[in-house]
């Protein structure tokens, strides 16, 4: 039965996501689109390089040239007239400042006849970034939000006004230019201004907001980062057009769809998850034990944006330490399994999408001499 429940994950999984797939979105967004004067093509995030190339096969359209810049391995082939860099994530590197450089230089210089196609995706934050103080700064200010529970909202609040080209601060260097911004939700609300911090998108915080959060969370700030904190990014951007596709709610109704043709009776709990990783698998783990051995074959589908309180040295993933969470609460039930995926493929710093559980995976881990609550203590469940 376990492998019977795998496959049908597995299937479930890949619906969702080929429903959301970067070709499909941006072939969606550019239908029946006529941009006058040259376009010049920018693409950052984990599925910049596939967003570009759909970009380069639609139907009509002319690239002068462009950019991409994308995770490291994520560059499958050479695109014709098109520069492609890899750079670090999560955690920007030299690489990353570089070929940021070089994607102002292609957008710069433009009339106001000419349109920047602007690709975004998740990732976009790391993989896109020129920072306005030292940018060992800018990681420890980061580690300590993510470290301490922020949410992808606050981090990027925050994330914005340190960088040259976050905040809207990207689409003002591409004035007089059009942007035509195609984005790849991967945050709750399908917030333009919060996707990798909103490189195209008027930021509707303010510095008040920022200072609040860097309080909060006891966000120590050097008088440089002050000063880049309390500068205004754009409230206004007359250029910029934004189609935002792929997200969190489209994925969750491909999974039910989905479900409802495996047999399955379908329920979407919510679209809008947030709360630890841990938390959700406890919370998800539970309702699966309720309803299981009910006489009815159910789906119960989540979304959202969870988050991971590092106090361990382990290795893993929002989604594979919610799948460990679930387990123990799914021990020992039969006919019951958990499953979370990031959908963008990759799941922290590892080589994993995510996790999946049964009633029986609790029972192997004993065997084998692992700890299920220790390894969450120490954010280890990779090696789980």
């Amino acid at each position: 039965m376990d492998i019977k429940m795998r496959s049908e994950c597995d299937s479930i999984v890949n619906a969702a996501i080929k429903a959301v797939l970067p070709d499909a979105a941006v072939h969606r967004a550019l239908d029946g689109r006529v941009f006058p004067g040259r376009v010049v093509l920018a693409a950052i995030g984990k599925a910049a390089w596939r967003m570009a190339r759909a970009a380069l096969s639609a139907p009509g359209l002319e690239i002068s040239g462009g950019c991409v810049i994308t995770k490291y391995g994520h560059v499958k082939a050479n695109l014709p007239g098109i520069d492609c860099y890899e750079a670090g994530h999560p955690v920007p590197d030299e690489n990353t400042f570089s070929a940021t450089r070089r994607l102002l230089e292609k957008v710069s210089g433009l009339k106001d006849t000419d349109t920047v196609l602007f690709l975004v995706s998740g990732g976009g934050s790391a993989l896109f970034e020129l920072p306005l103080i030292p940018p060992e700064e800018l990681f420890s200010i980061t580690d300590a939000l993510l470290s301490r529970g922020a949410d992808i909202v606050e981090i990027n609040t925050i994330r914005k006004r340190l960088s040259a080209v976050k905040g809207g601060r990207f689409a003002r260097l591409c004035a007089p230019a059009k942007v035509f911004s195609v984005v790849l939700s991967d945050v709750l609300g399908d917030r333009p201004d919060m996707i990798a911090s909103g490189p195209a998108a008027p930021d509707p915080t303010t510095r008040e907001d920022a200072l609040k959060i860097a309080e909060k969370y006891g966000i120590s700030l050097s008088p440089d980062a002050q000063r880049a904190i309390k500068e205004e990014t754009p409230s206004d951007l007359p250029n910029v057009e934004t189609v935002v596709s792929g997200s969190v709610g489209d994925l969750c109704a491909a999974a039910k769809a989905e479900c409802a043709r495996l047999g399955y009776e379908p329920f979407i709990l919510t679209d809008s998850l947030a709360c630890t990783a841990r938390d959700a698998g406890s919370f998800l783990g539970s309702v699966a034990a309720y309803n299981a051995g009910r006489g009815r074959k159910i789906a119960l589908i989540a979304g959202g944006e969870t988050v991971v309180h590092v106090s361990g040295t382990g290795r893993g993933g929002r989604n594979q330490e919610l799948a460990l969470a679930a387990a123990e609460k799914i021990d020992g039930i039969s006919n019951v399994c958990v499953f979370s995926v990031g959908s963008d493929g990759t799941d922290g710093p590892t080589d994993a999408a995510g996790g999946f559980v049964t009633g029986s995976t609790a029972r192997v881990l004993r065997k084998k001499g692992a700890s299920i609550e220790k390894a969450l203590g120490n954010n280890d469940s990779y090696n789980c």
